[in-house]
């Protein structure tokens, strides 16, 4: 079994989805560091050598911020806007959508389930005007 930076890559995975598992690692750079290490993307985890798995875990040690690293640093930037009190960092801090989406209807994810409100709705036998 692969283990880099941290993760146990599944083994029947070609190695290109595999290193997806990797927080911080996508479609895009995955298929980079592929080529520079001279990976076959197609290449199942199982059939690497242990020689390309040294080879990986070092580039993606050296070249690239993922796993613990990129959390901290994500929720660093979080923290500090919501410090200095701009509109992103009061939308994170009211659990709010942040990049410009309605509230009015939808963003029942960030909001949570409904709260039932007294007065809402449609009264029995109260004809609408």
């Amino acid at each position: 079994m692969a283990r880099i930076a941290g993760i146990d890559l599944p083994k029947d995975k070609p190695i290109k989805v595999a290193l997806q598992y990797i927080y911080g690692i996508g479609p895009t750079l995955s298929q980079r560091i592929l080529a520079t290490v001279g990976v076959d993307p197609n290449i199942r985890v199982k059939d690497l050598a242990e020689e390309q798995v040294g080879q990986l875990h070092s580039l993606i040690d050296k070249e690239y911020k993922v796993e613990g690293d990129l959390r901290r640093e994500v929720q660093f930037n979080i923290k500090r806007l919501i410090d200095i009190g701009c509109t992103r960092g009061m939308r994170h801090r009211m659990n709010l959508p942040v990049h410009g989406q309605r509230t009015r209807t939808n963003a029942r994810t960030k909001r949570g389930a409904r709260k039932t409100v007294a007065g809402r709705g449609q009264r029995r036998g109260v004809a609408k005007k």
